[in-house]
């Protein structure tokens, strides 16, 4: 056996760069199956993963142009809300105001009014009490005089 294989050896003679013998089409099949099995095993199934992530990213990049159309929209209606209430408040702030002024020169005109009413009553009644005074002393001053003249005539 060991004949053989020195007989093989003798005569196969030493290749340059390519032997073409019958491994090089041998070779040929093996790299076509292992691409056709590659193929099927492991390009496909990653060419689908590759795929279905630009689809998910593709869609995400939609979804997140869609949500920020809708955030500027909510953004703007939210601001004209805002100037809207903004204004509400200072036409009820002005309006209050209005009011509370309203009502600080009703009840300054009605205070005027009851001091002037206060005071045309005590003027009335100081006059009264004057006048009762004045009578009062009018009655003593008569009656004192009449007790002069009376005691006067008396005296003499």
């Amino acid at each position: 056996m060991t004949s053989w294989l020195l007989l093989a050896e003798a005569g196969v003679p030493e290749g340059g760069l390519f032997d073409l013998d019958a491994t090089l089409p041998l070779m040929a099949i093996q790299v076509v199956f292992l691409t056709f099995i590659l193929n099927a095993i492991f390009f496909r199934p990653i060419g689908r993963t590759v795929e279905e992530r630009e689809n998910y990213v593709a869609s995400s990049r939609a979804d997140a142009k869609q949500k920020l159309a809708q955030v500027e929209r909510l953004e703007a209606n939210l601001t004209e809300q805002l100037r809207g209430a903004r204004k509400q408040s200072q036409t009820v702030i002005a309006e209050a105001e209005e009011e509370v002024n309203r009502l600080y020169q009703e009840a300054l005109r009605m205070a005027q009014a009851e001091a002037n009413n206060i005071r045309e009553s005590s003027r009335r009644e100081i006059e009264i009490q004057k006048a009762a005074a004045i009578k009062s002393l009018q009655g003593d001053v008569d009656r004192l005089s009449n007790l002069i003249v009376d005691r006067l005539l008396a005296s003499r």
